[in-house]
């Protein structure tokens, strides 16, 4: 299949994206890498009237770091993010997750913020800000807001963002002293959908574990530092907490083995 007819608006600046969101409402479509909206629109699952490219929107495209974040602009590509040479040094994590994500010619074109606004549950994106407790930044033109990433995902492909917003950045926070992370996902060949994604932050009196592709949301939890029986009780909890369902990939029995094994695995490479 082929999209629906829309009509199609290059935005120059983030004043023209906005200007356009304010007239169109629910049915514009932000188009910035296209890597998951194309596909959506191919399916005719969304149809809007207007599509607003963002893609060379120039003050829209910056990677900075501010304060105790580094804040990803909603232009810019997965790429640029991930050949960046200090990220290893800033949020560790990310670097950890990107190698995960689909092929490079796709992280390419794709951008931070389109897997982010997308809200696929499958995502490594959203398993990261949600476990580092990143913030997605929403801007209209009547007001700009800043939302924690687990109070923006909503479900599966659903967020908080309201029908004028755009958003306009994440902030991920930067690396913190005495943390360590670990990130690794089960899928059926590489670059495909997680079947199961697990990211870990451990300290030295404390564990965060984050697990995608299950529930219909990036799931966190955060536990003192469990060992040996005790931590693997509080993973076969969480296996069953999530309430994975059969589907075309694989059994929910499976998925929650695959909780027990790769949440052990990501903490004992935290640690």
């Amino acid at each position: 299949m082929k999209p629906a007819p829309f009509d199609y608006l290059r935005a120059a600046t983030t004043h023209d994206a906005l200007d356009a969101l304010a007239q169109s409402g629910e049915d514009a479509r932000i188009l910035a890498g296209g890597q998951s909206l194309m596909a959506v629109l191919n399916m005719r699952l969304a149809q809007p009237r207007v599509l607003i490219d963002i893609s060379r929107t120039a003050d829209l495209e910056a990677v900075r770091i501010e304060k105790d974040y580094l804040v990803v602009g909603a232009a810019a590509t997965q790429g640029s993010v991930e050949w960046r040479a200090s990220l290893r040094d800033e949020v560790p994590l990310l670097a950890l997750a990107f190698p995960h994500i689909s092929h490079f010619q796709i992280r390419n074109r794709g951008t931070v913020c389109g897997s982010i606004a997308h809200a696929d549950p499958s995502a490594e994106l959203p398993l990261v800000l949600s476990v580092l407790g990143g913030d997605v930044m929403l801007r209209s033109k009547k007001r700009k807001r800043s939302l924690k990433a687990q109070d923006f995902f909503q479900g599966m492909l659903m967020t908080a963002r309201e029908p004028d917003e755009l958003v306009e950045a994440v902030r991920f926070p930067l690396k913190k002293p005495g943390e360590r992370y670990a990130f690794t996902e089960f899928s059926a060949r590489h670059g495909d959908f997680a079947m199961v994604g697990c990211a870990a932050i451990v300290t030295d009196t404390s564990i965060r574990i984050a697990i995608g592709g299950v529930s219909d949301r990036p799931v966190v939890e955060r536990w003192p530092r469990l060992q040996g029986d005790d931590l693997r009780g509080a993973l076969n909890d969480l296996s069953w907490k999530l309430n994975a369902q059969d589907d075309a990939h694989v059994s929910a029995p499976y998925r929650r083995h695959l909780v027990r094994q790769l949440g052990w695995q990501v903490i004992e490479e935290a640690k």
